[in-house]
């Protein structure tokens, strides 16, 4: 069975210190194919106490969507991981620009230990049996992209960091599968969604499947699971709020 895991579902700095929810990121599996997006910090950690256990040597790609810490706390130690030690010189790296070089978050010492390091850009990608693109650049404080998997009839699309402007809905219509980072429960003049610009995002795209992952602090004070039943309830949407440890079966059935 292929799957999406959500290690982690921390947002921003105080959830991630706090871990009030782990900040391990994403694993994405698909037939053989195996790849980490964003591993914050406890990704490791989490592989190892994920039921079944994921093994993080089984990486093919880590995917950094941008270099904030809760994004790539453990960038480098996966990267350990997935050249078991840097012995074994394999798989391939994106990361933005910005997150490499001497302001970057990557250590020098491994980047010889991956097979290669490919800059996160606007473009189109492949990794073993997966394809991606990069469609956009998001409005944020660093160099931060957005991400779109074309699986089977699937197009499970990852809408990470942002401030909210109106291409985003053009950008991601033909998404399945909606994956969108809900840091505030309200609106705040700040470069990331609030719950209500998620919920506009959802009602023009109308995916298949909406997640809402990556919640702040104002997000949890309001309890995720909760605002789930009365969104269901009251505006008819059957939007998923994430969890630590929860999977989604692909393609979606």
């Amino acid at each position: 069975m292929s799957f999406i895991k959500f290690l982690g579902t921390a947002g921003a700095r105080f959830v991630m210190i706090r871990q009030l929810r782990s900040s391990a990121g994403i694993w994405l599996n698909y037939k053989s194919t195996n790849i980490i997006i964003d591993p914050g910090p406890g990704s490791l950690v989490r592989c190892a106490q994920s039921r079944p256990k994921i093994d993080p040597s089984s990486l093919d790609a880590i995917i950094l969507t941008h270099k904030h810490l809760d994004h790539s706390g453990d960038l480098n130690v996966m990267i350990e991981a997935m050249t078991t030690g840097g012995f074994k010189k394999r798989g391939v790296l994106f990361l933005p620009s910005d997150a490499m070089g001497p302001h970057g978050v990557l250590f020098s010492y491994l980047e010889d230990s991956v097979e290669k390091i490919t800059k996160l850009k606007k473009g189109e990608f492949k990794i073993g049996d997966i394809n991606f693109e990069v469609p956009v650049k998001n409005i944020h404080q660093v160099q931060t992209y957005g991400l779109k998997f074309h699986i089977e009839d699937d197009i499970i699309s990852f809408v990470s960091d942002t401030k909210y402007f109106d291409d985003l809905a053009k950008i991601y219509k033909d998404s399945t599968l909606l994956v969108v980072n809900v840091i505030f429960y309200q609106k705040r003049d700040y470069e990331h969604f609030c719950l209500q610009e998620a919920l506009e995002l959802d009602k023009k795209i109308k995916p298949k499947r909406t997640i809402f992952n990556h919640f702040g602090m104002s997000m949890l004070k309001q309890k995720p699971h909760l605002l789930e039943e009365k969104i269901r309830k009251e505006l008819k949407l059957d939007i998923k709020f994430a969890y630590d440890g929860m999977s989604v079966e692909i393609p979606l059935k």
